[in-house]
């Protein structure tokens, strides 16, 4: 037995102490940790001796979960940010007796603006060339889903377009990632 399937081995048995129905439970706990996300989590699923589909959907689910969870409280941050922004800016524009578009004009003025970091950059780059589902399913190779979607929102793209395409992101690599790892535990590794 070679090194790797002593290790493939030695990790379905750890694996096998776990009660089955707590299995899938903990893949898709993992599929909701940015950076492991769906794809890492089917794979540990599948090196454990999971059955490959349960696997999948659990890890799918756990990442879909938390991106769900991610969108709802950065729309309700979104908003809430917006709607204080209007009634300050009207608020002072009140105070001081000045038409609220003017109001408006001076807010935007007396704010200096904040210089762009790299990051921000480079996504408003991808968003613009690919839109929305362009950044959802190639966002994955750059960073978390959890963190795409949030930003998605946080710059005023509707919750329910973010969702949508974050979801057939998600099925769309952890099937991926799940269909390779099990190709390779059993032409690579055979286990």
């Amino acid at each position: 037995m070679n090194p790797l399937e002593q290790l493939v081995s030695s990790f379905q048995d750890l694996v096998g102490q776990v009660p089955e129905f707590i299995q899938p439970v903990i893949v898709m706990l993992a599929g909701a940790i940015p950076f492991i996300e769906g794809e890492v989590a089917s794979l540990i699923g599948v090196v454990g001796g999971l059955n490959p589909i349960v696997t999948g959907i659990a890890a799918a689910a756990g990442n879909y979960i938390c991106v769900l969870l991610v969108v709802f409280l950065t729309s309700r941050t979104r908003t809430a940010v917006v709607n204080h922004r209007t009634a300050h800016t009207v608020a002072d524009g009140e105070a001081r007796g000045v038409p609220e578009s003017a109001a408006d004009a001076a807010h935007q003025e007396g704010t200096p603006a904040k210089p762009e970091s790299k990051g921000h950059k480079r996504f408003k780059k991808w968003l613009v060339r690919f839109g929305v589902p362009g950044a959802s399913l190639l966002g994955p190779l750059a960073i978390p889903t959890q963190f795409m979607s949030a930003m998605l929102v946080a710059g005023g793209t509707p919750r329910a377009w973010v969702l949508l395409w974050q979801a057939v992101a998600i099925v769309l690599w952890t099937t991926i990632a799940t269909v390779s790892a099990w190709l390779a535990l059993h032409l690579v590794v055979p286990v």
